[in-house]
């Protein structure tokens, strides 16, 4: 347990930056999920819309450090690949 002011603050600040991170993190889960079941379901189009809202979410989530820059990459180049698999 935090016994000095500033460590109670610390932790304070910390379980707060947690749960919004936590947070940030599953909203971009979902979104990638959208997209997989939109390629999933055999829609094109869809899958390409749920791409286009996904993307800048992705890569703001790597700004915020919620995501590691590789795995965001490795991602969206998986399911660009898909969907360009689907023609």
């Amino acid at each position: 347990m935090a016994n000095s002011a500033g460590s109670r603050k610390r932790a304070r600040q910390s379980e707060k930056r947690r749960q919004h991170n936590a947070s940030l993190r599953s909203m971009v889960r979902t979104y990638i999920k959208k997209v997989f079941t939109a390629i999933a379901s055999g829609d094109k189009a869809a899958a390409n819309e749920a791409l286009k809202v996904a993307q800048p979410l992705m890569d703001s989530s790597v700004n915020k450090g919620i995501f590691e820059k590789n795995k965001v990459a490795r991602s969206k180049s998986r399911m660009n690949t898909r969907i360009k698999a689907m023609a």
